[in-house]
């Protein structure tokens, strides 16, 4: 049986180099799933020296399965990893370790699927006096492409978070995720600011 995340470990090993830490958080009722951290490096777009990047690790080990199917396949299914980018030096975003490991078991304690256009909510500060609550899931492939997998599995898939405050998680909850991404586009948002304010939602 091939090890899903020795593969994945690699693949951010040729994106990312080696972590500069690692945590390990383990749920009641699922695997565990570490918590990478790499400074300084870029991916597929270059190096950026002022940018820390957060990678789970262990969300791919089984792939998702929808809540409604009445028996889990054990190899089809999406899988992926979340991935946090933001800005170094400015907050503790250390903290966010174990925020992003509660997202990725939420699969196998929630039984959810979590993909692009989907908003996940904390429930509170992404790390300690983070003006965040919630996440936006964008598409993969920015940063670290696609793990491709033996058939019949599906391949891993590299999910960017990105940061949003109340205000804009409500905001989306209306008008969609395409409709923020366009304001924060438009106002020319820095979304890896750990101490930004909401785009503006007004005009």
């Amino acid at each position: 049986m091939v090890d899903v995340l020795a593969l994945v470990e690699a693949r951010l090993r040729t994106a990312f180099g080696e972590p500069s830490g690692r945590a390990a958080v383990t749920f009641l009722g699922a695997e565990r799933i570490e918590v990478l951290r790499y400074f300084g490096a870029g991916g597929v777009d270059g190096a950026e020296p002022d940018v820390v990047r957060y990678v789970t690790l262990g969300m791919a080990r089984q792939p998702m399965t929808d809540p409604t199917a009445a028996v889990a396949d054990p190899l089809r299914g999406p899988r992926a990893e979340l991935l946090l980018s933001v800005r170094a030096g400015r907050a503790d975003t250390d903290g966010v370790l174990r925020t992003l490991a509660t997202l990725a078991a939420s699969p196998q304690v929630e039984g959810v699927v979590v993909a692009p256009g989907a908003s996940l909510d904390v429930g509170g500060p992404l790390w300690p006096e983070a003006p965040f609550t919630a996440v936006l899931v964008a598409e993969p492939g920015g940063l670290v492409e696609d793990l491709e997998l033996d058939p019949p599995m599906d391949p891993v898939r590299f999910l960017p978070l990105l940061p949003m405050t109340p205000t804009e998680a409500a905001w989306k909850r209306v008008h969609g995720a395409a409709a923020l991404q366009e304001r924060w586009l438009r106002h020319g948002t820095d979304l890896r600011d750990p101490r930004r304010r909401p785009v503006r939602l007004d005009d």
